[in-house]
C-alpha cells in the first residue's frame, strides 16, 4: 500500500455542502483537512442528483442554484487549502495512537487528528427501477440527474417518482419539455403540499400528464435511444407512453455497513451523535449533516452548516485542551 504519512487535522469524509462548509469552520480555527468522496467532483447531491434545481432556504439568498451553492462553499473553503481525495471510498480506519490512519480504495492511507462524517446520505448510488435492458439506455435515454436542462428542450419525458425529486423536475422541466408524464405507484406523493399542488394543477391544465397508480414496466427502443416506456396499473394492465427521456427519481441507495465495522453506531441508516458537538460513540470520530441523527433532528442543509460549527469546535478542544479559544466572528477575524 502506498503511503503518503502527511498529518492533517482532520479528514472529512463527504465533499457535499456540509462537508464543504466543515473545512471553513476548521480552518476558522487554525485547522488542515483532507477531504474525501465517492464521486469524482465536489457537490455531493447537489452535484450528481440536481445542480440545476434552486434551493430556497439558504440564508442571504432567496433562491440559488445546487451548483451555485457547491461553487460558493468551495471558493469560501480555498483560502484553507483542504486536500481532496475524490473518486474513492473509505474502506477503513484505524487508531495509531493519537491519529487515525484511513484507508480508501485507491490503496492510499491518509492521517488525520480527528474525523468528521458528513456522507449525506451514506455511500450511495440511484436507486434503479428493475427495468430490463436498463444499463443500454443509461446515460443516453435514461439519467438519474438532470445536469443540463436543455438537453431536455421539446422532448417527451416520463418521470417515474413521488417524493420531492420528482415533483421539483416536473416543475423545473414543464416549460422546457414538449411533455411531461409523471408516473407514480400512488394517488399521494411525499413531498410538500404546495408542490404537490402545482403539479396537479398541471395536469388539470392538460399541461402534463399524471399516470397514478402505476409503475414502470418496460422500456421501448434501440441502441440506447429510447422511443416509449410501459407502464403498467395494480390490475397489470400495461400501457407505453411515447418518450425520449426517462427520468426516475427514487432517490439513493444508502450503504454505512463499513461504518459500522469502524464500531460507530448505527441506527436505521443513520449514525446516532450527540446533538450538543456532533460526537459519535467514538472519542474523535463525528458525523453531521444528513446521514447524523437525533432526536428531533431535522434534515435541512442549514441544520448540517451548524453541526459542522459545532464539531469544529468540539474537535478545537479535542486537540487543544490546554489552548483556551478566544472566541472571534468572522467580521472580526477575517479568512486568510
Amino acid at each position: 500500500m502506498t503511503e503518503q504519512k502527511v498529518i492533517k487535522d482532520v479528514a472529512i469524509i463527504g465533499a457535499g455542502p456540509v462537508g464543504l462548509f466543515a473545512v471553513f469552520e476548521c480552518g476558522m480555527l487554525g485547522f488542515s483537512a483532507h477531504v474525501i468522496d465517492a464521486l469524482p467532483e465536489i457537490g455531493g447531491q447537489c452535484t450528481a442528483l440536481y445542480p440545476e434545481k434552486p434551493i430556497y432556504d439558504i440564508p442571504g439568498f432567496p433562491s440559488v442554484q445546487a451548483e451555485d451553492l457547491i461553487h460558493n462553499l468551495e471558493q469560501q473553503a480555498a483560502p484553507f487549502a483542504p486536500e481532496y481525495h475524490l473518486a474513492q471510498h473509505v474502506q477503513n480506519v484505524a487508531r495509531e495512537g493519537d491519529i487515525w490512519r484511513i484507508e480508501t480504495s485507491k490503496q492510499s492511507a491518509l492521517y488525520a487528528r480527528a474525523i468528521i462524517i458528513a456522507a449525506g446520505a451514506g455511500a450511495f448510488g440511484p436507486n434503479r427501477p428493475p427495468l430490463t435492458g436498463l444499463e443500454e439506455y443509461e446515460e443516453h435515454s435514461v439519467f438519474y440527474a438532470v445536469r443540463n436542462k436543455e438537453r431536455f428542450r421539446d422532448a417527451h419525458i416520463v418521470i417515474g417518482g413521488g417524493g420531492d425529486s420528482a415533483i421539483d423536475w416536473v416543475l423545473s422541466l414543464v416549460g422546457i419539455a414538449a411533455h411531461i408524464t409523471l408516473v407514480h405507484r400512488r394517488d399521494k406523493f411525499r413531498a410538500a403540499p404546495d408542490m404537490v399542488a402545482k403539479v396537479k394543477a398541471l395536469a388539470e391544465q392538460g399541461k402534463i400528464t399524471l399516470a397514478t397508480p402505476y409503475q414502470l414496466k418496460g422500456l421501448e427502443g434501440a441502441s440506447g435511444k429510447l422511443s416509449g416506456v410501459i407502464i403498467a396499473d395494480l390490475e397489470g394492465v400495461q400501457k407505453t407512453i411515447a418518450a425520449d427521456y426517462l427520468l426516475p427519481f427514487y432517490g439513493l441507495a444508502t450503504d454505512l455497513s463499513i461504518v459500522s465495522k469502524w464500531g460507530v453506531d448505527v441506527e436505521h441508516h443513520h449514525i446516532c451523535v450527540n446533538p450538543r458537538n456532533a460526537l459519535t460513540n467514538i472519542d474523535g470520530i463525528y458525523a453531521i449533516g444528513d446521514v447524523a441523527t437525533y432526536e428531533d433532528k431535522l434534515k435541512l442543509i442549514l441544520t448540517g452548516f451548524a453541526e459542522a460549527a459545532q464539531a469544529a469546535h468540539s474537535i478545537y478542544k479535542q486537540l487543544k485542551p490546554d489552548t483556551p479559544l478566544h472566541f472571534e466572528y468572522s467580521t472580526t477575524k477575517g479568512v486568510p
